[in-house]
Parts: C-alpha cells; sequence; structure tokens
C-alpha cells in the first residue's frame, strides 16, 4: 500500500504545482514561436508524468493482490503500460530540454535523434515481451520476475540521462545570471531521475523513479518554469509602462522577423493589429496598405524593410522619421522611432501619434509669419545670393529679388505666374548650350519635390553667358518650414571654381609624379597598393566588384645583365621589358613593384581578350628567346573569382605561382638553347 500512496502523492501535487500550465492549452498571448514550443512540449511532458503516476498507483494496488488469477491480466496490462509510460516520459522530457535549447539559440539534433531511437527500441522490447519475456515475467505464482532486457534498458535511459547532465553543466559553465542558475536546475534534474533510475533497478518493490519524477517536476517548477514566467511578467509590465508614452511598440527579432506589441491605446486598438506574429517585415507591408495614407506609402515601405533599418542604424542609437496613418478615415500624423536592442539582435520600434503637436507647430508658423516679414527673412538670406526666387508650392507663381549691395538689401525683380515655364525660356537665353539639358532636369517640379522629400536642400553648378563671357554660378533650392514655399537662390562661382581647379591641377600633378616609376614611366608600388586597397574596400563592403585578372611579371636575366654589361644595359632591359608589356596590354595599367616585377590590372576589353593577349605575350618572348633578343618576361595569370575571393592578395598570389611555374619553362628552353 505504501507504494501506491507515493505515486498517488506524486500524482496530487503534480496536478497543485502545474495546474496552470496543464490547463491553458492555448499558448499566452505575446509568446513568441520558441516559447510556444518549449511550453508545449513541457506540458505533455507533465501529461505523461501524470499518466505514469497513474499507472504506477494502480501497479502497487494490483501487485497486492497477485495471487487473485481475475486481476492477472489486469496487472499484466499494467505493467506493459508502466514500461511505455517510463519511456514516453523520457521521451518527452529530452523533448522538451531540446526546446529549451532551441529557445536559447542551441541546437542538439542529436540528443533528440538518440532519444527517439531508444524509444523506438524500448516499442520493440516491448513487442518481443508479448511473446518471448525479454524485459519482465511472471511465474506460476504471478510473481513478478525481472529480465535482462529490463536493466538493458534502464541502462540505456541512465546513459542518456547522465550525457545530458554533463551536457546541460557544460552550457551553464558559458552562461550568466539567472540562465546559468537554469541550466544548472535542469542538470540538476536529470541528475536526480538518474540517481533514482539506478534505485529502480536494485529494488522493483519501491516507486523510485516516480519519486524521482516528481523531485525533478519540482526542481523545474521551482527554478525554470516559475522563474522565466515571473520574468516574462516583469519584461510585459516594464515594457507595457513604456508603451504608456507611444500608440504601440514592438520587439523584433532582426534576422527572424519574429515580433511582439505593447500597446495601451484604445484608438490604436481599433486597428486590430496582431500582438505577436512570425514576420514583422512582411505583415507591416500589408497594415501599410490598409492604414497608411495613401500618398505616404510608398515612403512607409521602404523604411519597413530589415536592410533600410539596419542602415538607418549604422553608427547611431537611434532614428525617427513621420508618416501619416489612417484612423477612423481620418489622417493622422505618427513618429516612429527605431533603436536597437542591448543583445544587437533585436529591434525596438514605437510608434507615437504626434497629430496634437504637429497642428500646434503649424500654429506657431503661423504666427510666426505674421509678426516676421517675409522681406526681413529674404534679406538674410541675399547675403549668400545674388538672385532670389519665391515660389509657390501649390500654383508655381513666383517673386523674384536681386541683391543690390553688400548689407544684403534686396530689389524686387520680377513676378510671374509660372515659375517653371518661365525658367525654361530663360534657360535657352542665357545659359551654355551644354549645361541647358543638366538645367532644365533640375528645374522641374517634380525633381524638386523627389529631391527634397529627405534633405534640407539640393543645388546644381551650371555655366551661363553674360556679356560674350562664361560664369560659373550655383542655384540652391530649400524648402519653407511650412512646406508652402520654395527659395530659389542663385551665387556666383566663379573665384570658387578657378581656385578649385588650381587645386586640382596641383594635387593631381603632385599625385602623378609620385606614382609614377621615374626608369620606365609605368606605375609605381604605391599607384598599386592603392589600387588594392580600393578594391579590397569594395569587397569588404559586399559590392559586386568588376570582373578582373591579375598578370604577374618577372623579367629573367637581369641581374646576369647587370653583371656582365653594367647597370646601364640593366636599366634598358627593364625599359624594353615596360615597353613591351604596355603596347602589349593597350588598354591596362602597368605596375612597376620591385626591380624586375611587373604587374598588370587587367579590366574591360583587355579583361574579355585576356587570353589572346596573355599567349601574344608569350609568344613575343619565345620569339626574343630563339633570336636572343629583346626581353624575356616569365608571366603569370589569374581572374577574381567572387564566390572564394575575399582577398585581393589571393588572386595575386595565385597568379605569383603561376608566374614562377612560367619562368621555370622559359629556363629549361633556355638552357636546351645553350647545349
Amino acid at each position: 500500500m505504501s507504494y501506491s500512496i507515493i505515486s498517488l502523492l506524486a500524482l496530487i501535487l503534480n496536478l497543485i504545482l502545474n495546474r496552470e500550465t496543464l490547463i491553458n492549452v492555448k499558448s499566452r498571448s505575446g509568446e513568441l514561436k520558441t516559447e510556444q514550443k518549449f511550453i508545449t512540449r513541457y506540458r505533455q511532458f507533465l501529461i505523461v508524468s501524470n499518466f505514469y503516476f497513474i499507472v504506477d498507483f494502480g501497479w502497487g494496488l494490483l501487485y497486492e493482490h497477485h495471487d487473485i488469477d481475475a486481476l492477472f491480466p489486469i496487472l499484466y496490462s499494467d505493467c506493459v503500460f508502466y514500461f511505455l509510460l517510463m519511456f514516453m516520459t523520457m521521451l518527452t522530457w529530452m523533448r522538451s530540454i531540446v526546446a529549451y535549447l532551441d529557445k536559447k539559440g542551441r541546437r542538439s539534433k542529436v540528443l533528440l535523434c538518440a532519444v527517439w531511437t531508444m524509444f523506438t527500441l524500448a516499442l520493440i522490447y516491448l513487442i518481443i515481451n508479448r511473446f518471448h519475456p525479454f524485459i519482465f515475467s511472471f511465474n506460476e505464482k504471478h510473481e513478478y520476475v525481472t529480465e535482462s532486457g529490463r536493466h538493458i534498458a534502464f541502462i540505456l535511459q541512465i546513459i542518456l540521462y547522465f550525457v545530458t547532465t554533463i551536457y546541460m553543466f557544460f552550457i551553464a559553465l558559458k552562461s550568466k545570471g539567472t540562465e546559468k542558475a537554469r541550466y544548472r536546475a535542469v542538470g540538476l534534474t536529470c541528475f536526480v531521475m538518474n540517481l533514482f533510475l539506478i534505485l529502480q533497478i536494485f529494488d522493483y518493490r519501491y516507486p523510485s523513479y516516480a519519486t524521482g519524477l516528481i523531485i525533478g517536476i519540482c526542481v523545474i517548477h521551482s527554478f525554470v518554469e516559475a522563474s522565466e514566467r515571473k520574468e516574462k511578467e516583469i519584461y510585459d509590465n516594464i515594457a507595457s509602462c513604456m508603451a504608456e508614452d507611444y500608440e504601440a511598440m514592438y520587439y523584433i527579432n532582426i534576422e527572424t522577423g519574429e515580433y511582439r506589441e505593447f500597446s495601451t491605446s484604445q484608438k490604436y486598438d481599433s486597428m486590430n493589429v496582431p500582438v505577436a506574429g512570425k514576420n514583422f517585415y512582411t505583415e507591416t507591408q500589408l497594415n501599410i496598405e490598409k492604414y497608411v495614407h495613401p500618398d505616404d506609402r510608398e515612403f512607409a515601405k521602404n523604411l519597413h524593410l530589415k536592410e533600410t533599418m539596419l542602415k538607418n542604424l549604422k553608427g547611431k542609437e537611434s532614428y525617427s522619421y513621420k508618416y501619416r496613418i489612417m484612423i477612423d478615415g481620418q489622417p493622422r500624423h505618427f513618429q516612429f522611432t527605431v533603436m536597437l536592442a542591448n543583445d544587437k539582435r533585436h529591434f525596438v520600434l514605437g510608434e507615437k501619434d504626434i497629430e496634437n503637436e504637429f497642428t500646434a507647430e503649424n500654429m506657431r508658423l503661423e504666427n510666426q509669419k505674421k509678426n516676421v516679414t517675409f522681406t526681413q527673412i529674404a534679406e538674410i538670406l541675399a547675403v549668400n545670393f545674388d538672385v532670389i526666387y519665391y515660389v509657390d508650392a501649390k500654383d508655381s507663381s513666383y517673386i523674384s529679388y536681386e541683391c543690390r549691395n553688400i548689407y544684403g538689401q534686396l530689389d524686387m525683380q520680377k513676378s510671374g505666374d509660372d515659375f517653371f515655364a518661365d525658367s525654361k525660356i530663360d534657360i535657352t537665353k542665357i545659359v551654355h548650350k551644354n549645361d541647358r539639358d543638366l538645367l532644365t532636369n533640375f528645374i522641374k517640379k517634380d525633381y524638386i519635390i523627389s529631391a527634397l522629400t529627405d534633405k534640407k536642400s539640393c543645388s546644381v553648378d551650371y555655366r551661363i553667358v553674360a556679356f560674350k563671357q562664361t560664369h560659373f554660378v550655383r542655384m540652391t533650392v530649400r524648402k519653407t518650414l511650412d512646406d508652402t514655399h520654395y527659395i530659389f537662390g542663385i551665387e556666383n562661382i566663379d573665384d570658387e571654381i578657378k581656385k578649385e581647379k588650381q587645386n586640382l591641377k596641383a594635387l593631381n600633378t603632385e599625385k602623378e609624379l609620385a606614382r609614377r616609376d621615374e626608369l620606365t614611366g609605368v606605375k609605381n608600388k604605391t599607384a598599386y597598393n592603392e589600387l588594392e586597397k580600393s578594391i579590397q574596400d569594395n569587397i569588404d563592403n559586399g559590392m559586386d566588384y568588376l570582373p578582373f585578372a591579375l598578370i604577374v611579371c618577372d623579367v629573367n636575366n637581369l641581374k646576369k645583365i647587370n653583371d656582365t654589361l653594367g647597370h646601364v644595359a640593366g636599366d634598358e632591359y627593364i625599359k624594353k621589358s615596360a615597353m613591351l608589356l604596355c603596347n602589349t596590354f593597350v588598354h591596362s595599367p602597368v605596375f612597376r613593384i620591385g626591380g624586375d616585377e611587373f604587374v598588370l590590372f587587367l579590366a574591360g576589353d583587355d579583361f574579355a581578350n585576356r587570353e589572346k593577349l596573355i599567349i601574344s605575350l608569350r609568344s613575343q618572348v619565345q620569339k626574343n628567346l630563339q633570336s636572343k633578343s629583346g626581353p624575356i618576361i616569365a608571366s603569370g595569370m589569374t581572374d577574381y573569382n567572387p564566390e572564394t575571393d575575399t582577398l585581393v592578395t589571393e588572386v595575386f598570389n595565385r597568379a605569383d605561382k603561376e608566374m614562377y611555374k612560367n619562368k621555370r619553362e622559359l629556363k629549361k628552353e633556355e638552357n636546351q638553347l645553350k647545349n
């Protein structure tokens, strides 16, 4: 009877401790997929454990009366279910651990495969046991007899629990805080179940496994499940309090797009936006079509892409943007603030209704316009500009002003009904013919609207012809704060252009000299290092770099010529080598990177014809070798492979190896000709 009482108490304790988990079949609101997976599998483990306690309780009662023949079939069936449910507790417990590890970003396919294999073997054992006693049997007096298969099954379980215990303690060593304590608790549970499994082997008359099972459940409830639920409640409360300053807040997994939403706004709740979801990026695109003002939809869609959000957060902690959302058929201005969570793996997105602030700001600007005259504002601008056009954003009517003195005082020059139409006429009269198309495309209303969408100003430089002289001017466009007018300012930049040309010429001359090889006139090692760095930067930044190839060359016999004929002859030999390379690869830069070493960078037409060109070079070298006149150059060529090459030096090294291979061949041929 004591056997049954222990199993009964274990059943009651499990029902009391885990009542909420067993009753709440549906996942809690706001749970992410990984959380749901762990809760679901742990609930399965608890349910199977309850059935195990019931069967173990029944076994204790039935075995006290095993001498009653009528009860024996029930006792035998109960014994079968006892082992079946024991194996099922092992299976569901291990599946819970795997789900828990997945939740923390770790995977354990090997563990899952092992437990399924053992469970399948256990089922086979039970089927075999029906025809040939392998796990258990009963003698003529209906007394329970343990067989060798029982010990094998128990030992396999013990090994599995032992490995899992070691694995969980290993993970705990690399974890911190509450996470470390939880992994230790799971490892301790496996250890306890392992210990009581060992006791069950030695004495089947005591419910050791049931005892270990309920102790393990208590440990998990105390250190893992209850603490996680408490922690989740704390986080939910904090997030809800923060959300009071916003209509809604989102916590988004950057890679997967899984998200949770917190909202305290009844007005926002009326839109029925989900509180959790699998893909924020996809679902937001659909919600934009439903709720965002039609004029702002494309703008909003581009901002809610993962790549855009990561790009805008680069180098800063947060950024904001605004657009209109339709609520109850009326547009309201919303401000969106995107932040990067401390773990660098989540976005935090806050949505705030700023319609009232937006209206108040507009009223403030209207009052400001009444108190400050346009002339005062224009005169301040005129300090920087020679001519100013004040253009109405709606009907394109305008007034132009010209600065008459150094203090920026303005005289009104003219007005008109359509600035953009009148500008087309003026362009044909005063703008240099080579710049007319440039300026015509710039002074288009659609272009100005698009250009000023995400920046404060835009400008264009062009030339005008006045009194048979050409002048450089710059047109700069700004939008007024109330978005009602455009301000076009025109300034003379002759002095700026002249100074810029002088500086550029001096700089280019200096740079060119610093990057030229004095002896041959080709580019030097400094120039090659700059080219290599430029290519490497593009590769590192993930840009699709243009196809290219490198040819590494080495001039043969230079040391011999220097030693026998002198350095003057050696210098002439190097010059002829450089000339041969330049004449062969007409469209490619040639770099002298050492005394007798050259590198060629092939792109464009030369890259397309690289095989013909390298054959042409080597053919000429062969002729020089046969005639014993002209430079002998060893060469090696290789292409950049964007799928495997991450460093320019990898391409260079392959070409260098090919060069040495060609060098050995040339030396061999040269020796044969001597003999």
